[in-house]
């Protein structure tokens, strides 16, 4: 797992290609990520499938109730499977766009 903060964002990249292990690090490590947007990059891992972001689910309703952006870097699966709860893009510099986007929102009220 390497973190990289920057500003509101902290960009988490799984090393393993182990999605399961990936979540529960973030679970546990959870309360330093907590005031932060996440972009959790598994962009690596090219078996990855739609079963495989079943595991973002708790971790996903935790963060989107504390308002805060919780974006995943995948480009192996097919975007229209993925679950309503989720938000997945290609590219980290998408998922960048998308936090800044979602912070507007909420700066706007939306």
């Amino acid at each position: 797992m390497k973190v990289d903060q920057k500003g509101h964002t902290t960009t988490i990249k799984d090393t393993q290609n182990n999605v399961e292990a990936f979540v529960g690090k973030i679970m546990n490590e959870y309360h330093v990520f907590q005031n932060q947007n996440l972009i959790l990059d598994v962009s690596h891992n090219k078996t990855l499938t739609i079963a495989d972001l079943v595991h973002f689910k708790e971790l996903a309703k935790t963060h989107t109730k504390a308002k805060k952006s919780m974006i995943i870097v995948s480009d192996a699966i097919d975007f229209n499977k993925v679950p309503t709860y989720l938000n997945v893009v290609p590219s980290v510099l998408e998922a960048h766009d998308m936090v800044e986007m979602d912070e507007i929102e909420r700066d706007l009220g939306f």
